[in-house]
């Protein structure tokens, strides 16, 4: 059996991370699903979607360690004009921190239950905001 759930995030912010992690586990009683494994995906190429310790003090250091490592004021040869979109990209920070955090994750389901670690979280992470952004939650399993 196969379970979808499409669900929106309104980020409030540029840089941003929501915590999904109630509305997975949801979406994992609503599927009735028992046994299998649970997939949460971002249709977005500037989001991203990843799995830490649910602590505010971390999701500090976690933005910190992305704005490093892709930092605002670099040289991006993506950011000159697109004719496809009508206007110049300002968004090459978004791309390359989506692309070190991922745009998935999945954990098994075992007796309708997600199977999480004690400390964590599953995030969506806006590197593009604000804006209104979907994300699919599946559910395969028996």
């Amino acid at each position: 059996m196969v379970y979808f759930q499409d669900a929106e995030v309104l980020t409030e912010k540029h840089f941003q991370f929501v915590r999904l992690t109630d509305s997975v586990r949801e979406a994992v009683r609503e599927s009735g699903i028992r046994n299998g494994m649970v997939f949460v995906v971002t249709a977005h190429t500037t989001t991203g979607i990843t799995v830490n310790e649910g602590l505010e003090c971390l999701e500090s250091d976690m933005e910190t360690v992305l704005c490093n490592l892709v930092p605002d004021d670099a040289p991006y040869v993506h950011a000159h004009w697109l004719p496809t979109y009508g206007r110049t990209s300002a968004n090459a920070t978004g791309h390359l921190r989506a692309m070190v955090t991922g745009n998935h994750c999945a954990f098994p389901v075992r007796d309708g239950e997600m199977l999480l670690g004690a400390a964590q979280e599953i995030y969506f992470a806006e590197f593009d905001g604000p804006q209104m952004r979907k994300i699919t939650i599946e559910v395969m399993g028996e």
